[in-house]
């Protein structure tokens, strides 16, 4: 009497069965971040379960660093040798008695999630976070260590306008103190453009270009792109020609030569 009844049940088992594991597959529990909108990630394997990481993390977001997905109750020990950019190395560690060391002391610290999972907690991530983590955590029955390279992504500033070069007009358009630099492409495709992109010190890139305006290109239209991975969308600048800005160098010109003449005359009548 019940054999029908469970034989129809199967069907419906096995699916939910495919469904978990397609779910573990692909949603999994792997360490190494928790909750970063901001964060882009590349891992890679060095051997002996050692993990290599590459984040990068948008300017004044919370960042948070895991290296286990092993609860509390199952950790020995936790230690974070972090070795900053522009700063001496230091350690945040803490074991299962509840001893901890913070030579840090700028204000990351180790603490937990909902499920008592520990992390290194970032707070509003700058430019002097940047730098390689690593971690090892010690558990029963086993260790893992994460060495994880952390950047900083950084919006550039904008700007551009038309200016003279050699006696000719030019327009420019600027990215200044991006993380990474930045993109520029310009609306007139067809014309060559100078683009120049610098770094400084502290890491940041500006980015330069400057495209050529030929005597009756249509600069009416004229504007630049610029990319960059913090923003969501490009930002595009429009650039305003003004009219009869060609005459204006003739006109200038047509002044200073009747100027000359004028001071010519003068002297000659003088005399």
């Amino acid at each position: 009497m019940n054999m029908p009844s469970l034989m129809d049940r199967l069907p419906h088992a096995f699916l939910l069965m495919c469904y978990c594991f397609t779910y573990v597959s692909v949603y999994g529990l792997g360490p190494g971040s928790y909750h970063n909108p901001s964060a882009s990630f590349n891992d890679s394997s060095i051997g002996d379960g050692d993990v290599v990481r590459h984040s990068a993390f948008n300017e004044g977001s919370d960042v948070y660093l895991t290296c286990s997905n092993k609860t509390w109750n199952e950790t020995l020990y936790v230690i974070w040798t972090i070795q900053l950019k522009y700063r001496n190395e230091c350690q945040i560690s803490s074991d299962d008695g509840g001893r901890g060391v913070d030579t840090c002391n700028d204000g990351k610290s180790l603490t937990y999630t909902s499920s008592t999972q520990s992390y290194l907690h970032i707070p509003d991530f700058t430019n002097g976070d940047e730098g390689v983590y690593k971690c090892e955590s010690v558990y029963k029955g086993g260790s893992k260590r994460y060495e994880i390279n952390v950047a900083i992504t950084v919006p550039p500033r904008t700007s551009a306008w038309f200016e003279q070069q050699d006696k000719k007009m030019v327009a420019v358009c600027k990215a200044e103190r991006g993380k990474p630099a930045a993109n520029i492409l310009w609306s007139h495709a067809r014309n060559i453009s100078d683009v120049k992109t610098s770094s400084e010190p502290d890491g940041f890139f500006t980015v330069e270009s400057r495209l050529k305006i030929s005597e009756g290109m249509d600069t009416e239209n004229l504007s630049c792109t610029i990319r960059h991975p913090y923003w969501r969308e490009e930002k595009i600048l429009e650039l305003k020609l003004t009219k009869g800005y060609f005459l204006l160098p003739r006109i200038l010109t047509v002044v200073a030569v009747l100027v000359i003449l004028a001071g010519f005359l003068l002297l000659y009548r003088r005399k």
